[in-house]
């Protein structure tokens, strides 16, 4: 007769096969046998302890203070804006296992271009030997005055330039700073009303980079199309959309480029930023490097952030009549958060 497989050979499987399912097929697992259900609880549980699956430089967990509901939320991470065909080499990842892939954490220096975003513009650069000096002229031509400090003076600031890919100094660049991943410790904390929201770990000061919207560029088109199926699966409760629309005005002032990254389903922490009426804590700058098409979405604190503080920003203005409940808590709360048509 042929032996069948022993525990210790059955949880050597499982280490193998579990960690690269999605939530509703690791609970349909964990009810087929005792050996598989102490596997999952552990894989969530590691899932639960860092949402940036080992990619930042700090890890990010969650946090559910409800006894027995849900210890984190399942979506694809990604550093960087990335277009959607590149979807399926990000789901070839598994999340939870015993022994991630090292290789590609911050700590590497090839996760810099492991995830740079596709359309960030690779042969762009500048010449500088030393960005911080500048090049011949004394500037380097990929700068511009820095957000922080426009922020920390009390001025705004709608666009900032840095170097791309291909400068000359390489990943350490001074003038990359919002290119290295998120450089504060956070934590995700589950709210009754609001869901998931990104809280922080340590003080954050004025005028300081926090992390940026990393999800998928879409087409205006595609992204009217999500936004409708999104609409509808978040009145009935089965969805928290990510879609973020921004819009860029050209220097003629007779144009706006409009930019779509639907963080829904790929995405980094920055997905679970809620909304504020009031403006929040958060200043969104429009980062654009050298030779890039399309500009990243960055945040930097408005103002000085207490640790353990919730971080969040203005989705855009609210129509009253439209979009669904907003439990910002903020005194000039309109009770309505923004819809995508504003």
């Amino acid at each position: 007769m042929k032996k069948t497989l022993d525990e210790s050979s059955l949880l050597r499987v499982a280490e193998l096969v579990l960690p690269w399912l999605p939530p509703s097929d690791l609970a349909a697992a964990a009810s087929s046998c005792k050996a598989f259900a102490r596997e999952v609880a552990s894989i969530s549980s590691r899932r639960a302890s860092d949402a940036s699956r080992g990619f930042e430089r700090h890890p990010i967990p969650f946090f559910n203070p409800t006894p027995g509901g849900q210890p984190y939320s399942f979506f694809l991470y990604t550093r960087a804006p990335v277009l959607p065909s590149s979807s399926m080499a990000l789901s070839a990842r598994p999340w939870g296992g015993v022994d991630p892939d090292k290789s590609r954490t911050l700590d590497d220096a090839s996760s810099m271009s492991a995830f740079a975003s596709p359309i960030a513009g690779s042969e762009a650069g500048c010449d500088c030997k030393d960005c911080s000096i500048g090049g011949e002229l004394g500037i380097c031509p990929c700068s511009s005055p820095k957000a922080g400090a426009f922020l920390a003076s009390g001025g705004g600031m709608e666009l900032m330039l840095e170097c791309g890919v291909n400068c000359s100094c390489g990943d350490e660049c001074v003038n990359r700073s919002t290119q290295r991943g998120v450089p504060v410790k956070l934590r995700i904390v589950k709210d009754e009303k609001k869901g998931w929201g990104l809280h922080t770990a340590q003080s954050i000061a004025r005028g300081q980079f926090v992390c940026e919207y990393a999800g998928e560029f879409l087409t205006t088109e595609e992204a009217r199309r999500r936004q409708r199926t999104y609409d509808e699966l978040a009145s009935s409760g089965k969805l928290s959309p990510a879609l973020l629309v921004i819009r860029e005005h050209l220097p003629s002032g007779k144009a706006c480029l409009r930019v779509n990254i639907d963080a829904t389903k790929v995405g980094n922490i920055a997905r679970f930023i809620n909304h504020s009426c009031d403006g929040g804590n958060l200043s969104t700058v429009l980062v654009r490097c050298n030779g890039s098409l399309l500009p990243r979405v960055c945040f930097f604190a408005m103002k000085d952030i207490s640790d353990s503080e919730e971080l969040a920003f203005s989705y855009g203005l609210s129509d009253h009549r439209k979009g669904l409940p907003c439990h910002c808590g903020s005194p000039s709360c309109v009770g309505r958060l923004p819809s995508e048509e504003t």
